[in-house]
């Protein structure tokens, strides 16, 4: 939501509060706001309305968390359905090409498990655990809200080959939502990761052995 939003998003809280009998207080709108201002005013308005009618749990004044999660489902929901992007594009793209993903949390935790690369040396009998490790992590993310910082693109072989070498980067695969990948890239950081210079490095000292 922009700022723009504030004055009509009050209105509604109050709206929906008085529905309950339970008038909402400044301080109560502030904190509902800052916690959904990363959504749509007109998705947190469709989900509010959608609270009021539902029949199982629509009695109750709705909490930011409920909010959220009729947003965006649950954290187990939005991990299967990461994982299940990830699985495909190591399957269809693989990891010889740099990819961007369209949310910014993928990459973040596949930077903490060793990178986009490391995908690639994993066995099919690995495969399950890599990713119960996965959705563990991109659970943990989203359950605590944050906002990690993370690399703006997922080096691929040939670019983690090629770049040491002065040669430009390849064009990034984009997966999922191309708009949306191409905002998450824009967001990230061009610092490269550990486990880029490791293999970076460790791809030069074999062509020079090899030379």
């Amino acid at each position: 939501m922009k700022q723009e939003h504030f004055d009509d998003f009050c209105e509604l809280l109050g709206v929906v509060s008085e529905q309950y009998g339970k008038p909402i207080s400044e301080g109560a709108k502030i904190l509902y706001w800052q916690g959904l201002i990363d959504f749509e005013f007109s998705a947190v308005q469709q989900a509010l309305y959608r609270h009021v009618r539902n029949p199982d749990n629509g009695m109750f004044m709705p909490k930011i968390a409920d909010i959220v999660k009729m947003l965006q489902g649950s954290t187990q929901d939005s991990a299967l359905n990461a994982w299940a992007k990830v699985d495909k594009a190591v399957r269809q793209v693989g990891t010889g090409s740099t990819v961007v993903f369209d949310d910014p949390i993928v990459h973040r935790v596949l930077q903490d498990m060793g990178g986009w690369l490391s995908l690639g040396h994993r066995s099919e009998d690995e495969w399950p655990f890599v990713a119960k490790e996965f959705e563990n992590r991109y659970r943990g993310f989203k359950a605590r809200g944050e906002k990690p910082d993370y690399p703006k693109t997922l080096i691929g072989i040939y670019d983690a080959h090629n770049l040491p070498n002065g040669f430009k980067p390849t064009q990034p695969v984009f997966i999922g939502n191309k708009q949306q990948a191409e905002i998450v890239m824009l967001g990230g950081t061009d610092k490269p990761s550990l486990e880029f210079s490791s293999v970076a490095e460790n791809l030069t000292t074999k062509v020079a052995i090899a030379a």
